[in-house]
């Protein structure tokens, strides 16, 4: 065999390697991307492991709590949230309130500044439902148009 066919054919090596490599940092990178996807799953299966309670989102659509373009909550959106706060009275666990999409505002409110007075609302209503101040946790508002033109939805996620 030829000495300098077999020093060619050792300098190759490193391609394959590092192509190996590439291809293996490839292919952990799509698995952290498909399983990202189920991240809110996987965490809830976790926490049910360990003594925790799994928890899905509550959601509940704006128009159902407050009177239409206010923050003002109607006698029913109490009755609502007063169900809520009784339902996560006697844990310890923390309750992230959040909110998704935008109602069209009216004369005070812009659909932005409503959301942000719906979502403050809220809070206080839990509040004063029995829901201790340290146990909320106010969650920036997402300011994208609901899904499918739902408007905007209060998210409420025990355990986070």
């Amino acid at each position: 065999m030829n000495i300098s066919a077999l020093a060619g054919a050792r300098r190759g090596r490193w391609a394959i390697s590092f192509a190996d490599l590439l291809l293996l940092l490839l292919g952990f990178f799509v698995m952290l991307q498909a399983s990202g996807q189920r991240r809110d799953a996987m965490l809830a299966q976790v926490r049910q492991q360990f003594g925790g309670h799994a928890s899905s989102p509550m959601e509940i659509h704006a128009a159902e709590l407050f009177l239409p373009g206010e923050a003002l909550l109607t006698q029913q959106g109490r009755k609502r949230l007063k169900i809520v706060a009784d339902r996560f009275a006697l844990g310890r666990e923390r309750l992230e309130v959040s909110s998704r999409g935008t109602d069209a505002g009216h004369q005070r409110f812009d659909g932005w500044d409503l959301s942000a007075a719906r979502l403050g609302a809220v809070a206080r209503a839990l509040k004063a439902e029995g829901i201790g101040g340290d146990r909320l946790v106010l969650r920036g508002l997402d300011q994208l148009d609901g899904e499918g033109g739902k408007g905007q939805v209060i998210l409420i996620v025990a355990g986070r």
